[in-house]
């Protein structure tokens, strides 16, 4: 294997000899199998919070199934593993609080927690949490805006930022009309999000470390970003199309038969825009031939529950599942140039080599 040349990616005690992050991907898309493989492989493998308790659970207690299969979960990982394990839990979810608690209580590396500003989430750790804490953001005034409201609730710098750029799979934090601007381009954000945090890290005397995500596909991406400002790389959508990642073959296969026109920008029923691969499920949304349904999970603060004309988290358990007609794939950008199934060691191997490649 082609020795790794890039950087080591450092937040506090805790070293991923990788600098790569793989992407949390609800719903069971990104679960201890595949958290597992790519800890090992030296980078932060994340499980996702999202809809993780929806399957195999006999009782209708979500919270509780939620709770109970993230704890089941990270200690899957923890036996498969010995590397950095992260948990992502969206601030949009009913139950938020509930799971930061549960990962810390499992002694989790980090949590990743975005779709929304998680203003509240040091007040979850006392002086004996390992975890870390790391924000996910798509601009430098959410950096700001979190960083300060931290320092002066909690005296708590936030131990790194996720910065998710336009071209991310799922859930967008951008504006529609933003998704194709080159002003909100990953590569226009990441300096000012580097300036923003800036005045933060002098006056405390401490780095405050910026992964870059969204779009980022092979080694040379990796290469410009940690070049330019970035300490490390966030990567989702190329870990779907490996034999250990947690999803059905369906669901794989959908990525594989995709082409750039069938990835497409959706309006979904949290009231954020998504991307994903088109399908005839989404299709029939587009068409009017959905219609509206009763919640049965009430697990998304932001869901238009009563405006929306089906559930996500329902079509998203049936695509994780690789029932497509009754559901859709979450998908990257670049999700369409997947042509095949790889181990996460071979995928590791090839990002390692286009890496060096480039470094010469």
């Amino acid at each position: 294997m082609s020795k790794n040349n890039m950087k080591q990616f450092v937040v506090g005690d805790k070293i991923a000899t990788l600098p790569i992050v793989q992407g949390g991907m609800g719903i069971g898309i990104s679960l201890s199998n595949l958290a597992a493989a790519v800890a090992n492989e030296g980078g932060i493998g994340v499980i996702s919070a999202a809809g993780i308790g929806m399957f195999d659970w006999e009782t209708q207690d979500f919270n509780y199934n939620n709770i109970n299969s993230l704890r089941l979960e990270i200690r899957k990982a923890r036996k498969m593993t010995k590397g950095l394990l992260g948990v992502n839990i969206m601030v949009a979810l009913s139950n938020f609080g509930d799971l930061v608690k549960a990962s810390i209580e499992e002694g989790i590396d980090y949590i990743f927690a975005g779709a929304g500003l998680p203003l509240n989430l040091p007040e979850f750790i006392n002086e004996n949490t390992t975890t870390k804490l790391v924000p996910i953001i798509s601009s430098g005034r959410a950096a700001k805006i979190i960083t300060k409201n931290w320092l002066r609730k909690y005296n708590y710098l936030p131990d790194a930022f996720v910065l998710e750029g336009p071209e991310a799979g799922g859930h967008l934090g951008f504006k529609i009309e933003n998704l194709e601007d080159p002003n909100f381009h990953l590569k226009k954000l990441l300096p000012e999000v580097l300036e923003a945090l800036l005045p933060f890290e002098q006056e405390q005397g401490k780095k405050i470390p910026v992964i870059a995500g969204g779009g980022i596909y092979d080694g040379s991406d990796i290469h410009y970003y940690l070049n330019n400002g970035a300490s490390a790389v966030q990567m989702a959508t190329r870990f779907v199309t490996t034999t250990e990642c947690d999803a059905s073959d369906g669901f794989k296969q959908t990525y594989l038969d995709a082409k750039k026109e069938d990835v497409v920008i959706i309006n979904s029923p949290v009231g954020l825009p998504g991307r994903a691969i088109g399908n005839p499920y989404l299709d029939d949304v587009k068409s009017g031939l959905k219609h509206p349904f009763k919640c049965p999970y009430d697990c998304i603060v932001t869901c238009k529950k009563e405006q929306a004309p089906y559930c996500i988290t329902l079509a998203l358990i049936n695509a994780k599942k690789g029932k497509m007609r009754n559901g859709f794939a979450f998908a990257g950008s670049n999700a369409y140039k997947a042509d095949k199934i790889v181990s996460v060691k071979d995928l590791v191997k090839e990002l390692v080599t286009e890496y060096n490649q480039v470094s010469k």
